[in-house]
């Protein structure tokens, strides 16, 4: 964590979107005189007037300023509105305690189901994978998960198919393919029909109708860490052409 003495220019320049980060550094654009309204993502926190760098990586920002450091850290740093896949690892009265990947473990209440009640509880077990939203997420608390919405819906959340397959990657592979410019999900979404959660920590759950085709997906996304738009392209051509079938 970042010292509360901490001052502008430690490391002897500001930090700019856009370039390589380290911990104790001002960003340059939220901390201006401007005082506009900033949302903090990963990698940064508020330290008095300042918005003060936590880790190092890459430092972004998307639309309406959010701020966040980009690396390759596979362990989790709940944030407030995210989505993440979780391992129910304990039930605890009306609690259940899941596994999100990160330092600490969530909660989640058997109310925070769309249309439950004493009567009429969610069918969860301990070892089931649940996707859901981080309703609050604080230093000083264990991150709480729901799985509905603000309409409290459920929409997409709740137990995930035992048949599906589940596998880990680094957060920066996840916020590459939920990007609108990479065109993978959608480019094997047009030849294998498939289900798919991906949560912000790193875990994403494929569904499709054989086992070939799920490995493929799998593949096709692990291979795609690194990669250009144009070979993400190649990879999903090269591998399609191996399963005709689907």
């Amino acid at each position: 964590m970042v010292s509360e003495d901490v001052k502008v220019g430690h490391f002897g320049r500001e930090a700019i979107v856009g370039s390589v980060v380290l911990p104790g550094q001002v960003v340059e654009e939220a901390s201006s005189a401007e005082q506009k309204k900033v949302t903090l993502g990963p990698g940064v926190e508020r330290v008095k007037e300042n918005i003060v760098v936590c880790n190092s990586g890459i430092l972004k920002k998307s639309e309406p300023n959010i701020y966040y450091v980009d690396n390759l850290q596979k362990r989790y740093t709940p944030v407030r509105k995210e989505c993440v896949i979780g391992v129910v690892t304990m039930k605890a009265g009306d609690i259940f305690k899941i596994d999100i990947n990160s330092s600490e473990q969530a909660s989640l209440s058997y109310l925070a189901f769309e249309n439950v009640s004493k009567k009429n509880r969610p069918r969860i077990e301990v070892g089931d994978l649940v996707y859901a939203q981080i309703l609050s997420a604080s230093k000083d608390m264990e991150p709480e998960l729901v799985c509905v919405n603000s309409y409290g819906k459920q929409v997409t959340m709740g137990v995930l198919p035992a048949e599906g397959f589940l596998f880990q990657c680094s957060i920066n592979l996840i916020r590459k393919i939920l990007s609108p410019e990479c065109p993978l999900l959608s480019k094997l979404g047009k030849r294998i029909p498939y289900e798919t959660a991906i949560g912000m920590n790193g875990r994403i759950w494929i569904k499709a109708k054989n086992v070939d085709a799920t490995l493929l997906i799998g593949n096709a996304i692990l291979a795609s860490e690194y990669a250009s738009t144009e070979t993400i392209n190649e990879i999903c051509d090269n591998l399609l052409k191996k399963l005709p079938n689907v």
